[in-house]
């Protein structure tokens, strides 16, 4: 029922986005487009499909592979207030972590996030608001099976060519059936320099500390970059990139590296 649920949730989300796609009315230049989607609290109504492969995962050293569907979907609160909600819902292929274990594939636990930014921000754009934890993992071996809530905070400037700024969450579970308390920790700084032709260069490791866990499985730090292009296929404009990161700290069964491939959907109005 929790994964009928989220899947439900997911493709409403999919189809609302492109419902509206035929709704833009001024073309914004590949430029504007990529700085936009480097600011998680700009008014872009998106669509990313984040796939992330993790080598060297598990005590067998194989590959996790996480898709993750992110709709973004701001709101016009007033002449002042924009309201951002940013949504995580990942599909997992993971390999077993004990000996006997097959691969478990299906849904993990959901991530939304609402930032309440300022229109027409300074120099420094902001957006606070609330983390939450759904539990619509369809295996134990996907998610906690837990409640969570926590803080979430960005901070970011866009000088010139640049888009620079840093992502912070600590959720923890207040409710669920699961083993485990959840206590997590995220920091995802980005940094980003534009080109021309919609061409950018990226750096934007996810930093996380599980406070739960034994004082060596704590962190993974993550370090690398890559690189994406805004572009557009008809009347839809989209956009791609390519990162990889080197995990320079890591629990234990944590993977050695990761390769990300994102295709983003946008509908700018």
């Amino acid at each position: 029922m929790r994964a009928r649920s989220a899947i439900v949730l997911a493709v409403a989300a999919v189809g609302a986005c492109l419902a509206v796609g035929h709704q833009a009315a001024a073309q914004p230049s590949a430029e504007e487009l990529a700085k936009k989607t480097q600011n998680p609290v700009s008014d872009l109504i998106s669509l990313p499909l984040q796939n992330n492969m993790n080598f060297g995962f598990g005590p067998d050293d194989e590959i996790e592979n996480i898709l993750n569907i992110q709709p973004v979907w701001p709101v016009k609160l007033s002449e002042n207030w924009n309201l951002i909600t940013r949504t995580i819902l990942p599909v997992i292929s993971q390999p077993g972590l004990a000996p006997g274990q097959g691969r478990k594939w299906g849904l993990g636990d959901t991530t939304f996030t609402a930032f309440l930014s300022p229109r027409g921000a300074g120099k420094l754009v902001w957006g606070v608001g609330p983390a939450l934890l759904l539990p619509t993992a369809t295996d134990d071996r996907l998610g906690a099976d837990k409640w969570g809530a926590g803080p979430s905070l960005v901070l970011l400037t866009m000088p010139g060519h640049w888009v620079v700024g840093s992502l912070f969450s600590n959720v923890w579970s207040f409710a669920g059936s699961g083993d485990s308390d959840v206590n997590l920790f995220t920091w995802q700084y980005f940094i980003n320099y534009n080109l021309p032709g919609g061409w950018y260069l990226s750096s934007a490791p996810i930093i996380a500390a599980n406070w739960e866990a034994d004082s060596g499985n704590k962190w993974t730090v993550p370090f690398g970059g890559g690189g994406g292009k805004v572009f557009q296929i008809g009347s839809q404009h989209m956009n791609a990139q390519v990162q990889a990161f080197y995990n320079a700290v890591k629990p234990d069964r944590g993977p050695d590296w990761q390769l990300r491939v994102q295709l983003q959907f946008l509908f700018p109005k």
